[in-house]
């Protein structure tokens, strides 16, 4: 198993979901199979999603999130402490309707046993090259609810409420580790939020001080991450919001620049770089020289239009102004289907689209 993640070529983790799932998983809803049934079926889908994507050739591969509804949801509720809701309002994507639910915490927050430490012991044991694994970041957990999502019974202030986060993501870690992983990733919108004046204006709205949320979530994600032996690779996903290909946040990195790349100590970070809500790439200029890796999300997976792979070389270039080629990959912008729904393109441009980066870093970086 390759243990150099990020991969000159890799992906952010979710893909499309097939209408063998799709359908499976409203008949469970539907009360027409058991849990049983389901499973047989998101495992096979799995399989083969898995030999799809070793055969475009890339070297880290993950489930397609297959067996999730929400990117982050469906992980948070699985922490003791924290349950799902329901809600009455959408998420404020722009021209679609999410789903009414959220998260709620409702007591002390802990990891222990999570069910999604056996989704990656499945997918470990059906690849032949690297299994990735992604889960929502800690700084999730706090965002999108605020204040009146977090019970203040049981925390009362935010000290108490960010160590217990901090500490339950580092047992996630660790046991993510003892479970064979190599390669995990914190997926998380809300820096990029934290780069978004209406966003920021939304947090307060919710009774977060969005001025003081970069410090306290460097310091969850590195209390995390102190816990990651020195061969198991983390990063992140820097995301404005993914679904049915619409977005909710817009803005540049610079405001979070320097305390996401130069003070979190991930391996590596995925960043948006597909549209110009994302900005420039001036902010690269905080990525520390060395062994830390920006992935670049060039390749959009919000539609099904194949970019043209000479512009990509070219954005791949102008990259290198503020950091050294060797310190890039490539990668699409944002998963394919951060909820179950999947963003508006096929599956065969999917592949294309994941085929192309493949095939472009092979061009830019060689085999390595």
């Amino acid at each position: 198993m390759n243990n150099n993640a990020p991969f000159r070529a890799d992906e952010v983790g979710s893909l499309l979901r097939p209408q063998a799932i799709k359908e499976a998983r409203e008949a469970f809803a539907n009360d027409k199979i058991d849990a049983e049934a389901l499973k047989a079926v998101e495992d096979n889908c799995i399989r083969e999603v898995v030999k799809k994507q070793e055969e475009v050739g890339l070297q880290a591969v993950t489930d397609g999130e297959f067996r999730r509804s929400w990117w982050h949801f469906d992980f948070l509720a699985g922490l003791e402490g924290v349950e799902m809701v329901e809600t009455e309002g959408s998420l404020p994507f722009q021209g679609a309707t999410t789903k009414h639910e959220n998260i709620a915490v409702t007591d002390k927050v802990a990891f222990n046993d999570h069910y999604m430490l056996e989704h990656f012991r499945f997918l470990k044991e059906v690849t032949k090259v690297t299994p990735k694994i992604t889960i929502p970041s800690p700084s999730v957990l706090q965002f999108r609810g605020g204040r009146d999502f977090v019970s203040k019974d049981v925390y009362p202030n935010w000290d108490n409420f960010y160590s217990d986060t901090a500490e339950a993501y580092a047992n996630a870690v660790r046991a993510f580790y003892d479970a064979g992983c190599r390669y995990l990733q914190f997926d998380d919108t809300v820096w990029a939020y934290l780069c978004s004046d209406i966003e920021k204006e939304r947090a307060r709205e919710r009774g977060l001080d969005p001025d003081s949320l970069p410090e306290a979530y460097k310091d969850m994600i590195n209390h995390a991450l102190a816990a990651k032996p020195d061969d198991m690779h983390m990063t992140t996903h820097v995301c404005r919001g993914n679904f049915k290909s619409t977005w909710i946040s817009e803005g540049g990195y610079e405001p979070i620049a320097e305390t996401l790349l130069a003070e979190t100590n991930y391996n590596g970070y995925f960043l948006e770089y597909d549209s110009d809500r994302a900005g420039d790439f001036e902010p690269l200029r905080f990525l520390p020289k060395g062994n830390k890796r920006v992935v670049l999300g060039l390749v959009t997976s919000k539609s099904g239009e194949l970019e043209n792979t000479d512009q990509i070389k070219q954005r791949i270039e102008e990259a290198t102004k503020y950091a050294d080629l060797e310190q890039f990959c490539l990668s699409p912008q944002c998963g394919f289907a951060s909820t179950e729904e999947g963003n508006v393109l096929s599956e065969e441009q999917q592949w294309d689209k994941l085929r192309m980066i493949v095939d472009v870093s092979r061009e830019v970086w060689g085999d390595s």
